[in-house]
């Protein structure tokens, strides 16, 4: 026997009309657009980069934009072009995968709060309390200045606190759709809550989670940027766009561009992710129910 999950038939039309919907939105499309042209100039960057990111060329030290350096050296002699392309490996790579990290976290947390409630509500809600409460950059430079700083710690590190926001939306979620009739009838056909919670209720937050995915991947990119800036991200000499912010700080009145590329790249990310996300808010949930 068929249970009725309660989903709306996810038809050709439906999706077409999600599709619509998003494209209705000039933004949100000159979003998708920008940031297949980051993922691109990244993931070719082996291919496209006119120089080794960490060559030093002699004598050519906080070199203006040029024809041999079209955006210029940094105060190493290093090509900011290069650099901001292999910079955008690395913050993107850290911004997607911590992002997994603190979904997952957000989706065990407020789905076990929302579908448990109780004793077990309540302590998880504590905890998520707590961890939004506790300054994460604090806690972030402390690790790192405990166990060195690396990709992976970042990764794990960044993942690990940023997952507060999407717990309390998917609590939410899960809290409303316990109680709808398909639930309950999962339930009394002998569906168990592992079932119920994975095979019937997460699906109808998929819209909710995608849109949270989207705007985290900004969020994590401005936290990996502001960690290397301050010294305390990626190792150098990797390059990462935060670094070379922080490389331009000595020169921003003479050298201005050693500072200006890959912030204006950091701008670029964070604001098409953004855009991408509010489009398919509006797509995927036209009510507004999934609010960032």
């Amino acid at each position: 026997m068929r249970i009725d999950t309660g989903r709306p038939a996810t038809t050709s039309p439906h999706r077409r009309s999600e599709w619509q919907r998003f494209r209705a939105r000039r933004r949100a499309v000159i979003g998708a657009g920008l940031l297949v042209f980051l993922w691109l100039a990244a993931g070719l960057a082996p291919v496209v980069a006119p120089y080794d990111p960490d060559r030093q060329e002699p004598g050519a030290s906080a070199a203006p934009p040029s024809l041999r350096h079209p955006l210029g050296t940094d105060g190493f002699g290093r090509d900011v072009l290069s650099r901001t392309l292999w910079g955008g490996r690395v913050s993107q790579t850290i911004g997607l995968l911590s992002m997994v990290v603190s979904i997952g976290v957000g989706i065990l947390v407020g789905g076990l709060a929302g579908y448990r409630g109780g004793v077990a509500d309540e302590a998880l809600t504590r905890l998520t309390e707590a961890v939004t409460t506790f300054p994460s950059v604090f806690l972030l430079i402390t690790l790192v200045a405990v166990f060195g700083a690396s990709v992976p710690l970042l990764i794990a590190a960044i993942g690990l606190t940023a997952w507060p926001t999407t717990a309390r939306l998917v609590r939410a979620e899960f809290l409303a759709l316990r109680a709808r009739d398909f639930v309950q009838a999962a339930s009394a056909l002998g569906a168990g809550s592992s079932r119920v919670m994975w095979r019937h209720i997460l699906p109808n937050v998929v819209p909710v989670i995608i849109v949270a995915a989207t705007l985290r991947v900004a969020y994590v990119i401005l936290i990996e940027a502001g960690l290397s800036y301050l010294g305390v991200g990626v190792p150098a000499p990797a390059a990462t766009w935060g670094g070379m912010v922080a490389d331009g700080r000595e020169h921003v009145f003479h050298a201005w561009w050693i500072a200006f590329f890959p912030g204006l790249a950091i701008f670029l990310t964070v604001m098409a992710y953004n855009l991408v996300g509010d489009g398919l808010r509006d797509a995927l949930d036209p009510k507004g129910l999934a609010s960032p």
